[in-house]
This record gives structure tokens, sequence and C-alpha cells, in this order.
């Protein structure tokens, strides 16, 4: 049974597009409902999606990339925290590929497996106790990612916070605190920036024009009833 909280949890973290627009009340009126969620996050999850909703959608494609694009401190590719660029993190890659796979799960997209929409979309599909696991072991990571936007004054920050309270874990303060020692980026250098990110293509699964039915198979699965997914 899929976590719809999970699952609208993805998608507001996924790069908008006209067809997500149109799916942001759905999306903030099922995480209005989890009672799993303090009632400021839930609040600050619906004031996202109704920006989302209402915002040119150039103007919210542009301050997504912005943040999550441009910005390595900020990243969506969970690994590039962990591992930056060396071998591990293909290694890493290749694993987590595995473990989709073991679970039934075949991610058709052109982003990395370590994409965190594409990681909530894996874990909504898994009994809760296992997807806290999951979440549990990027707790750091999310409060980092989370600290950085609010410092930033980001309305993405509550989805953060949200995946922390889920993951039922407390972050390791002292992974946090050295994550934080490190600068943040400044996403106005554009050419600074794009020597950072100057890197080899490395390409997972198909081909990465052929598009991203992903997000459409799961607005087209937030039709079916809540879970009450609880772990024991």
């Amino acid at each position: 049974m899929m976590d719809r909280t999970l699952k609208s949890l993805s998608l507001l973290l996924s790069y908008p597009t006209s067809e997500l627009q149109a799916a942001m009340p759905a999306i903030g009126a099922v995480l209005a409902a989890d009672p799993r969620l303090p009632a400021a996050t839930r609040q600050g999850l619906v004031d996202l999606a109704d920006r989302l909703a209402a915002g040119d959608i150039y103007d919210v494609q542009e301050a997504y990339v912005m943040l999550f694009d441009r910005s390595r401190t900020l990243s969506l590719n969970l690994f590039e925290h962990v591992h930056g660029e060396s071998r591990d993190r293909g290694g890493a890659m290749v694993s987590l590929l595995e473990t989709y796979r073991d679970g039934g799960f075949d991610p058709i997209t052109s982003e990395l497996p370590d994409h965190l929409p594409v990681l909530l979309e894996f874990v909504s599909t898994r009994p809760f106790a296992e997807a806290q696991d999951i979440l549990a072991d990027a707790a750091h990571i999310f409060d980092v990612i989370r600290t950085r936007l609010g410092r930033r004054e980001s309305d993405y920050a509550p989805v953060f916070g949200a995946l922390i309270h889920l993951s039922g874990a407390t972050a390791d303060t002292d992974a946090v605190a050295e994550m934080l020692a490190q600068p943040d980026d400044d996403p106005t250098d554009l050419e600074a920036l794009d020597a950072v990110w100057e890197e080899a293509e490395v390409t997972f699964g198909p081909d990465p024009g052929a598009g991203c039915p992903q997000v459409r198979d799961m607005l087209a699965a937030m039709d079916g009833p809540t879970p009450l997914n609880r772990s024991a």
C-alpha cells in the first residue's frame, strides 16, 4: 500500500511542471490531513503547495533550479553530500539501484538513483517501518539542508522538517555541525558553479531523453486511499 504523504513530499521536491502545478491543491490536502506531522509542519507544506500552484510557472522553475540544481550544498542527490565525487559514490549508486529493483521498483527517469524525489517514491511503496529506517540513514543530510534553506528563508524547508519527523530519528549533531561548517554555494556566481559542476556525465537506467513518466504515474496514484502505516 502506498504512503501518500511520502509520495506527496516526493512531488513537492520534483522539478515544477504545469502538470504538477495543477495537482498541488490535492497534494496539499494530503499533507494537511496527515496526523503524523506536527501542525506547524503541515501548515508550512500547505503554504509551499499553494505557492507552487499559484506562481508563474517560469518563476517557480527558476527558483527551484537556483536552489537545488545550482547549489551543491542543497543538492537533492543525497550521495553528493556523503561521497562527493569519489569512487565510493558510484558503488553506492549501484547498490541503491539494486535495492530498488529487489523491491520491484524500476525508476524510469533521467535522474540519478540517489535523487531524493526518486528515493521518496521508492519508500512510499515500502512498509512504513522500512521507510523509516531508510529515511533515518539520511536524517543528518535532511537536517543540514533544512538549516540551509531556513537561512535563505525558503519555503521548501518544511519538506525536510517533515522528512526528519517521519524518520523518527535524531540527526547526528556532530555530522550536522561538520557539514554546516562548509560554506554555502553562491547560486548567483554562475561561472564558479559551472566550473565546480563540470564533470563527465554518468547515466543510470534508461535513455535520459525518454522523459519521466513516474510523475504521471504518481499523480494518478494520488486517488488511492491514504494508508495508515505505523511503525510497531
